[in-house]
């Protein structure tokens, strides 16, 4: 995940008035913990590693919207843990980090 993506994830959520102060942080602080959990995917499959940071920013785009379809954040939120499956047993970090991403904008109603 690049610093531009990390910038826009970033900005969304904190652009995002529907949710709570205190989720944000939760958000932002996931968010922290992922992209060096992504950096180290990047060095031996940088291709999955740029899907995983690009399923990444259009969850968090498509949780920031307040006026969103659930289908697409399941879609979102699914395709995320799909790329992901692969290194649960190689990378566990990045796996645990996305269930609890995935949990938190289930938490939020999405």
């Amino acid at each position: 995940m690049n610093d531009e993506q990390t910038e826009k994830i970033k900005s969304a959520i904190e652009a995002a008035d529907h949710i709570p102060a205190e989720r944000k942080a939760e958000l932002l602080a996931l968010l922290a913990n992922l992209k060096p959990a992504i950096a180290k995917i990047a060095e031996t499959h940088p291709e999955d590693a740029q899907s995983i940071g690009q399923s990444v920013e259009a969850s968090a785009q498509i949780a920031a919207r307040e006026n969103k379809r659930p289908e697409r954040v399941e879609r979102a939120v699914r395709e995320l843990k799909e790329s992901v499956q692969k290194f649960e047993a190689s990378h566990p970090d990045l796996a645990a980090f996305v269930n609890r991403y995935s949990t938190l904008l289930s938490a939020l109603g999405i």
